[in-house]
């Protein structure tokens, strides 16, 4: 899986990226390695905006787009939130889609036509 992290904003220091790979490695192992997973981390610049820190991901997977966006007033816990929040998601389309192909397989196996 391939991770792109972006700040707006503000300033992406190595040990930010290294913890996205780290929190974003359970979702890498459940989706193929042609995903791309792009991690977008920006600081609201208004005073009156209590959760100031936003970490909003976008996963690229066959099929589908998955999003997760959450606002914290700590830049590693929206990161969290959000990776949290995408491994739920990434678990519920695989196996949406295990399930498709397994009704798929099963319905062409049995042989038997409709009655009419």
């Amino acid at each position: 899986m391939q991770i792109d992290v972006k700040g707006r904003n503000c300033t992406i220091s190595d040990e930010l990226r290294e913890h996205v790979e780290k929190r974003f490695a359970k979702v890498g192992k459940q989706v193929s390695d042609l995903a791309r997973l792009e991690v977008e981390v920006w600081e609201e610049r208004n005073p009156a905006i209590a959760d100031r820190y936003v970490a909003e991901v976008t996963l690229h997977v066959k099929g589908a787009i998955l999003r997760a966006r959450h606002a914290t007033r700590d830049r590693v816990h929206a990161i969290n939130l959000a990776a949290d929040e995408l491994a739920r998601q990434t678990k519920r389309h695989r196996d949406k889609r295990r399930n498709r192909r397994e009704s798929r397989s099963t319905g062409m196996d049995t042989g038997v036509s409709p009655a009419a």
